[in-house]
């Protein structure tokens, strides 16, 4: 991913000032979130990068976390994408969260520079209440849009919670692999560990539904 500098008030060959580009400027941002995360990077660190002055950010993206929130956008139609991508696939929901556990793992590492997701990891421990409820809201609705996928093999009626349980196990996995992709683990083992997960997921869907309780 390369980062893309807008430089307020420059000159183009014809004298005139250059406009400011916000999907560039977003474009930029998102590069330094991902690699170091939402409070590892000021507000005049972003203004440099993106070649603005701080007023100017702030006119343009209202905040640190409105530009932030713009930069995760981007990511989930990119880097992102393969969740609702795999959601929408047909197919048994064994076969479905397998998948997704191998496309977490390639994604997670296919840029050496900016590892993992930005949703579950940019603001981790992260002190700023305001962008931690929304990369806390957008978790929660992406586990909202697995059970939904979940429950067209294991409704309610007669695998009561299963699709729930299962939607945990996927969350629970795709957070573990991108802490690992950030912590540097290797792809092929990204990849192995992806597969290892994909097989006690379809183990998980092959049991009898649970009676009783």
């Amino acid at each position: 991913m390369t980062a893309k500098k807008i430089t307020e008030g420059s000159e183009t060959g014809r004298g005139r000032p250059r406009a400011f580009d916000p999907e560039a400027a977003v474009e930029t941002a998102l590069g330094l979130f991902h690699a170091r995360g939402y409070d590892a990077v000021g507000v005049a660190e972003l203004s440099r990068a993106i070649g603005v002055k701080p007023p100017s950010l702030y006119a343009a993206f209202g905040s640190k976390q409105g530009l932030y929130e713009r930069a995760v956008v981007l990511f989930l139609s990119r880097e992102g994408a393969f969740v609702p991508e795999t959601l929408s696939e047909t197919g048994p929901v064994a076969e479905i969260g397998a998948r997704l556990f191998a496309r977490a793992a390639e994604a997670y590492s296919a840029d050496r520079g900016h590892l993992g997701c930005l949703v579950t990891d940019g603001t981790r421990n992260s002190a700023d209440a305001g962008v931690c409820a929304f990369t806390e809201s957008l978790r929660a609705q992406a586990r909202d849009r697995i059970i939904a996928r979940f429950r067209q093999d294991f409704p309610p009626e007669s695998a009561p919670g299963k699709a729930e349980r299962l939607a945990d196990f996927v969350v629970v996995t795709l957070a573990g692999l991108s802490a690992s992709a950030r912590d540097g683990l290797p792809p092929e083992a990204l990849a192995e560990a992806a597969a290892i997960a994909g097989a006690g997921f379809r183990a998980a869907c092959a049991e009898a539904p649970k009676t009783g309780a």
